[in-house]
Protein backbone atom coordinates (compact mmCIF):
# COMPACT_ATOMS: atom_id res chain seq x y z
CA UNK A 1 0.00 0.00 0.00
CA UNK A 2 2.41 2.41 0.73
CA UNK A 3 4.79 1.72 -2.02
CA UNK A 4 1.98 2.20 -4.36
CA UNK A 5 0.57 5.72 -2.43
CA UNK A 6 4.04 6.99 -3.53
CA UNK A 7 4.41 5.56 -6.61
CA UNK A 8 0.74 7.20 -7.56
CA UNK A 9 2.19 10.71 -5.78
CA UNK A 10 5.22 10.54 -8.15
CA UNK A 11 3.26 10.44 -11.27
CA UNK A 12 1.14 13.19 -9.96
CA UNK A 13 4.11 15.04 -9.46
CA UNK A 14 5.70 14.29 -12.31
CA UNK A 15 2.26 15.30 -14.82
CA UNK A 16 2.12 18.20 -12.74
CA UNK A 17 5.74 19.80 -13.47
CA UNK A 18 5.06 18.36 -17.27
CA UNK A 19 2.18 20.77 -17.57
CA UNK A 20 3.84 23.90 -15.81
CA UNK A 21 6.34 23.76 -18.46
CA UNK A 22 3.99 22.83 -21.28
CA UNK A 23 1.52 25.98 -20.19
CA UNK A 24 4.72 28.09 -20.05
CA UNK A 25 6.29 27.50 -23.47
CA UNK A 26 5.46 30.31 -25.33
CA UNK A 27 3.38 29.89 -28.37
CA UNK A 28 6.10 30.47 -31.17
CA UNK A 29 8.85 28.21 -29.07
CA UNK A 30 10.60 25.55 -31.33
CA UNK A 31 12.00 22.32 -29.61
CA UNK A 32 15.18 20.48 -30.19
CA UNK A 33 16.34 17.11 -28.43
CA UNK A 34 19.50 15.88 -27.42
CA UNK A 35 20.75 13.04 -25.15
CA UNK A 36 21.48 14.85 -22.44
CA UNK A 37 19.03 17.63 -22.71
CA UNK A 38 16.32 18.89 -24.82
CA UNK A 39 15.73 22.92 -25.98
CA UNK A 40 13.34 25.27 -26.14
CA UNK A 41 13.94 28.22 -29.02
CA UNK A 42 11.58 30.85 -28.13
CA UNK A 43 12.35 33.96 -31.18
CA UNK A 44 13.20 37.69 -30.16
CA UNK A 45 9.57 40.08 -30.47
CA UNK A 46 13.09 42.58 -32.21
CA UNK A 47 12.62 43.65 -35.70
CA UNK A 48 15.64 41.24 -37.43
CA UNK A 49 17.82 43.53 -38.16
CA UNK A 50 17.67 44.72 -34.15
CA UNK A 51 17.94 41.32 -32.69
CA UNK A 52 20.96 41.29 -30.30
CA UNK A 53 22.91 37.56 -29.83
CA UNK A 54 21.34 34.54 -28.90
CA UNK A 55 20.97 33.94 -25.11
CA UNK A 56 20.89 30.59 -23.82
CA UNK A 57 19.61 29.65 -20.45
CA UNK A 58 20.74 26.88 -18.56
CA UNK A 59 18.99 26.13 -15.25
CA UNK A 60 20.28 24.42 -11.87
CA UNK A 61 20.18 21.18 -10.57
CA UNK A 62 16.85 19.44 -10.36
CA UNK A 63 15.04 21.93 -12.53
CA UNK A 64 13.80 23.12 -15.20
CA UNK A 65 13.00 25.86 -17.81
CA UNK A 66 9.95 26.90 -16.15
CA UNK A 67 12.23 28.83 -13.66
CA UNK A 68 13.16 31.22 -16.49
CA UNK A 69 9.63 32.25 -17.90
CA UNK A 70 9.41 35.78 -16.76
CA UNK A 71 13.61 35.89 -17.64
CA UNK A 72 12.24 34.34 -21.32
CA UNK A 73 9.93 37.07 -21.55
CA UNK A 74 12.15 39.57 -20.77
CA UNK A 75 15.31 38.72 -22.81
CA UNK A 76 13.25 37.70 -25.86
CA UNK A 77 12.39 41.77 -26.72
CA UNK A 78 16.28 41.95 -27.90
CA UNK A 79 17.03 38.07 -28.10
CA UNK A 80 16.34 35.04 -29.91
CA UNK A 81 16.13 32.31 -26.91
CA UNK A 82 16.84 28.89 -25.75
CA UNK A 83 15.87 27.14 -23.00
CA UNK A 84 18.28 23.96 -21.89
CA UNK A 85 16.27 21.63 -20.17
CA UNK A 86 18.63 18.77 -18.67
CA UNK A 87 18.10 15.25 -18.54
CA UNK A 88 17.29 13.53 -15.21
CA UNK A 89 16.22 16.61 -13.78
CA UNK A 90 12.05 17.80 -13.24
CA UNK A 91 10.42 15.10 -15.10
CA UNK A 92 13.09 14.34 -17.86
CA UNK A 93 14.32 11.13 -18.29
CA UNK A 94 17.89 10.54 -17.06
CA UNK A 95 20.85 9.25 -18.86
CA UNK A 96 23.32 6.13 -17.90
CA UNK A 97 26.77 7.50 -16.80
CA UNK A 98 28.44 10.65 -16.44
CA UNK A 99 25.69 13.61 -17.05
CA UNK A 100 27.76 17.15 -17.07
CA UNK A 101 30.66 16.09 -19.47
CA UNK A 102 27.73 15.09 -21.82
CA UNK A 103 25.98 18.25 -21.53
CA UNK A 104 29.23 20.25 -22.22
CA UNK A 105 29.41 18.26 -25.22
CA UNK A 106 26.28 18.35 -26.64
CA UNK A 107 25.61 21.95 -26.02
CA UNK A 108 29.04 22.90 -27.69
CA UNK A 109 27.49 20.83 -30.84
CA UNK A 110 24.18 22.60 -30.58
CA UNK A 111 25.74 25.86 -30.97
CA UNK A 112 27.69 24.83 -33.72
CA UNK A 113 24.97 22.88 -35.65
CA UNK A 114 22.55 25.83 -34.82
CA UNK A 115 25.39 28.49 -35.81
CA UNK A 116 24.51 30.50 -33.05
CA UNK A 117 27.21 33.46 -33.24
CA UNK A 118 28.91 34.15 -29.73
CA UNK A 119 25.94 33.36 -27.88
CA UNK A 120 25.16 35.07 -24.26
CA UNK A 121 25.06 32.01 -21.72
CA UNK A 122 23.59 32.34 -18.78
CA UNK A 123 22.85 29.90 -15.62
CA UNK A 124 21.74 28.97 -12.43
CA UNK A 125 23.58 27.30 -9.78
CA UNK A 126 24.47 24.07 -11.89
CA UNK A 127 23.91 25.91 -15.23
CA UNK A 128 25.91 28.71 -14.00
CA UNK A 129 28.74 25.78 -13.10
CA UNK A 130 28.04 24.83 -16.75
CA UNK A 131 28.47 28.03 -18.50
CA UNK A 132 31.97 28.61 -17.13
CA UNK A 133 32.18 24.86 -18.45
CA UNK A 134 31.64 25.96 -22.31
CA UNK A 135 33.46 29.18 -21.97
CA UNK A 136 36.44 27.64 -20.94
CA UNK A 137 36.33 24.50 -22.73
CA UNK A 138 35.26 26.97 -26.32
CA UNK A 139 36.74 30.58 -25.39
CA UNK A 140 35.97 31.36 -29.14
CA UNK A 141 32.49 30.08 -29.74
CA UNK A 142 30.64 31.71 -26.43
CA UNK A 143 30.28 35.21 -25.54
CA UNK A 144 29.45 37.32 -22.51
CA UNK A 145 28.69 34.40 -19.42
CA UNK A 146 26.43 35.28 -16.45
CA UNK A 147 26.14 33.09 -13.60
CA UNK A 148 23.24 33.31 -11.26
CA UNK A 149 24.31 32.20 -7.93
CA UNK A 150 26.25 29.46 -9.47
CA UNK A 151 30.08 28.67 -9.46
CA UNK A 152 33.41 27.33 -11.18
CA UNK A 153 33.80 25.08 -7.82
CA UNK A 154 31.24 24.05 -6.09
CA UNK A 155 32.79 22.47 -2.59
CA UNK A 156 33.69 25.57 -0.98
CA UNK A 157 30.58 26.87 -0.56
CA UNK A 158 30.00 23.57 1.58
CA UNK A 159 33.75 23.47 3.56
CA UNK A 160 33.48 27.44 3.93
CA UNK A 161 36.71 27.16 2.60
CA UNK A 162 38.71 28.64 -0.50
CA UNK A 163 41.39 26.54 0.08
CA UNK A 164 39.23 23.20 -0.64
CA UNK A 165 40.53 21.21 -3.88
CA UNK A 166 39.20 18.02 -5.60
CA UNK A 167 41.56 15.65 -3.61
CA UNK A 168 39.98 16.81 -0.34
CA UNK A 169 36.33 15.96 -1.94
CA UNK A 170 36.57 12.73 -3.43
CA UNK A 171 35.44 10.60 -0.61
CA UNK A 172 32.40 12.85 0.46
CA UNK A 173 31.28 13.32 -3.01
CA UNK A 174 31.04 9.80 -3.26
CA UNK A 175 29.22 9.54 -0.48
CA UNK A 176 26.12 11.74 -1.60
CA UNK A 177 26.36 10.36 -5.20
CA UNK A 178 25.60 6.71 -2.75
CA UNK A 179 23.37 8.25 -0.87
CA UNK A 180 20.80 9.96 -3.24
CA UNK A 181 21.10 6.50 -5.20
CA UNK A 182 19.65 5.09 -2.41
CA UNK A 183 17.37 7.38 -1.34
CA UNK A 184 13.75 6.70 -0.61
CA UNK A 185 11.05 8.72 -2.31
CA UNK A 186 10.09 10.13 1.19
CA UNK A 187 13.78 10.64 2.08
CA UNK A 188 14.32 12.11 -0.76
CA UNK A 189 11.17 15.19 0.43
CA UNK A 190 12.67 15.73 3.24
CA UNK A 191 16.35 16.03 2.44
CA UNK A 192 14.93 18.96 -0.20
CA UNK A 193 12.20 20.13 1.87
CA UNK A 194 15.14 20.51 4.89
CA UNK A 195 17.09 23.03 2.70
CA UNK A 196 13.52 24.97 0.68
CA UNK A 197 14.53 27.85 3.19
CA UNK A 198 17.56 28.69 1.46
CA UNK A 199 16.20 28.15 -2.52
CA UNK A 200 13.55 30.59 -2.87
CA UNK A 201 11.35 33.17 -0.06
CA UNK A 202 7.57 32.83 -0.96
CA UNK A 203 5.44 29.62 -0.68
CA UNK A 204 4.78 29.53 -4.30
CA UNK A 205 8.65 29.55 -5.22
CA UNK A 206 9.20 27.11 -2.85
CA UNK A 207 6.37 24.65 -3.67
CA UNK A 208 7.76 24.87 -7.38
CA UNK A 209 11.71 23.87 -6.38
CA UNK A 210 10.55 21.15 -4.68
CA UNK A 211 7.63 19.52 -7.23
CA UNK A 212 10.49 19.80 -9.64
CA UNK A 213 13.03 18.65 -7.30
CA UNK A 214 10.46 15.25 -6.52
CA UNK A 215 10.07 14.94 -10.15
CA UNK A 216 14.11 14.00 -10.67
CA UNK A 217 15.62 11.27 -10.85
CA UNK A 218 17.76 10.94 -7.64
CA UNK A 219 20.51 8.98 -9.35
CA UNK A 220 21.19 11.75 -11.86
CA UNK A 221 20.80 14.17 -8.76
CA UNK A 222 23.16 12.36 -6.90
CA UNK A 223 25.57 12.21 -10.40
CA UNK A 224 25.21 15.55 -10.82
CA UNK A 225 26.25 16.33 -7.07
CA UNK A 226 29.24 13.99 -7.64
CA UNK A 227 30.59 16.05 -10.51
CA UNK A 228 30.11 19.18 -8.82
CA UNK A 229 32.21 18.41 -5.74
CA UNK A 230 35.12 16.66 -8.21
CA UNK A 231 35.29 19.07 -10.83
CA UNK A 232 36.86 22.86 -10.04
CA UNK A 233 37.12 24.76 -13.15
CA UNK A 234 38.48 27.50 -10.75
CA UNK A 235 41.60 27.62 -12.52
CA UNK A 236 40.58 27.20 -16.19
CA UNK A 237 39.26 30.63 -15.74
CA UNK A 238 42.13 32.21 -16.96
CA UNK A 239 41.53 30.94 -20.70
CA UNK A 240 38.35 33.02 -20.77
CA UNK A 241 38.27 36.11 -23.50
CA UNK A 242 34.68 36.98 -22.60
CA UNK A 243 33.63 39.47 -19.40
CA UNK A 244 31.21 37.49 -16.48
CA UNK A 245 29.01 38.61 -14.32
CA UNK A 246 28.68 36.48 -11.24
CA UNK A 247 25.31 37.48 -9.21
CA UNK A 248 25.47 36.13 -6.05
CA UNK A 249 22.56 35.62 -3.55
CA UNK A 250 22.77 36.42 0.00
CA UNK A 251 19.14 36.28 1.61
CA UNK A 252 19.37 32.85 3.56
CA UNK A 253 22.78 34.56 5.56
CA UNK A 254 21.64 34.35 9.74
CA UNK A 255 23.40 37.29 10.01
CA UNK A 256 24.23 40.12 8.13
CA UNK A 257 27.94 39.93 9.93
CA UNK A 258 28.41 37.18 7.47
CA UNK A 259 28.74 38.88 4.53
CA UNK A 260 31.84 39.86 3.86
CA UNK A 261 33.07 36.55 4.20
CA UNK A 262 30.56 35.32 1.73
CA UNK A 263 31.49 38.03 -0.35
CA UNK A 264 35.61 36.78 -0.36
CA UNK A 265 34.58 33.59 -1.02
CA UNK A 266 32.46 34.54 -4.12
CA UNK A 267 35.94 36.98 -5.06
CA UNK A 268 38.29 34.20 -4.80
CA UNK A 269 36.08 32.06 -7.48
CA UNK A 270 36.44 34.65 -9.69
CA UNK A 271 40.31 34.92 -9.29
CA UNK A 272 41.74 33.81 -12.58
CA UNK A 273 39.03 35.48 -14.86
CA UNK A 274 40.44 38.51 -16.87
CA UNK A 275 36.72 40.48 -16.81
CA UNK A 276 34.75 39.19 -14.10
CA UNK A 277 32.02 41.13 -12.26
CA UNK A 278 30.66 40.18 -8.69
CA UNK A 279 26.93 41.28 -7.44
CA UNK A 280 25.23 40.55 -4.58
CA UNK A 281 21.76 40.50 -3.70
CA UNK A 282 21.47 40.72 0.21
CA UNK A 283 17.73 40.02 0.02
CA UNK A 284 17.34 37.20 -2.11
CA UNK A 285 17.84 33.65 -1.70
CA UNK A 286 19.30 31.07 -4.75
CA UNK A 287 16.44 31.19 -7.11
CA UNK A 288 16.72 34.90 -7.72
CA UNK A 289 15.16 34.76 -11.11
CA UNK A 290 12.16 33.87 -9.15
CA UNK A 291 12.63 36.32 -5.54
CA UNK A 292 13.66 39.35 -7.30
CA UNK A 293 13.53 39.06 -11.22
CA UNK A 294 13.31 42.67 -11.87
CA UNK A 295 16.84 43.35 -9.67
CA UNK A 296 18.40 40.30 -11.65
CA UNK A 297 17.32 41.85 -14.99
CA UNK A 298 18.63 45.13 -14.48
CA UNK A 299 21.90 43.83 -13.68
CA UNK A 300 21.95 41.35 -16.95
CA UNK A 301 20.93 44.16 -19.10
CA UNK A 302 23.43 46.70 -18.16
CA UNK A 303 25.86 43.87 -18.44
CA UNK A 304 25.04 43.39 -21.42
CA UNK A 305 24.89 46.88 -22.79
CA UNK A 306 28.62 46.98 -21.49
CA UNK A 307 29.98 43.96 -23.14
CA UNK A 308 28.59 45.13 -27.00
Amino acid sequence: MIKCKSNTKAVFIALYVSLICYLNQPANAKTAEYQSFSVSVTESSASPNTVAAPVILIPGLMSDGSVWQSTVDELRKNHQVHVVHISGFAGKPAIAGPLLPVVKTELLNYIREQKLNKPVVIGHSLGGYMAFALATSAPDLIGPIVAVDGLPYLAPVFTRDAKTQVSDMQQQAAQIKLMYQQFSAEQFRSTIAQGLFIQASSGKNADQVLAMAMASDRSAVGQAMFELLTSDLRPELAKLRQPVLLLGAGGALPAESMRPAVTSLYQQQLAAAPQATLEFNWQSRHFIMLDDPQWMFNKINKFLQGAR
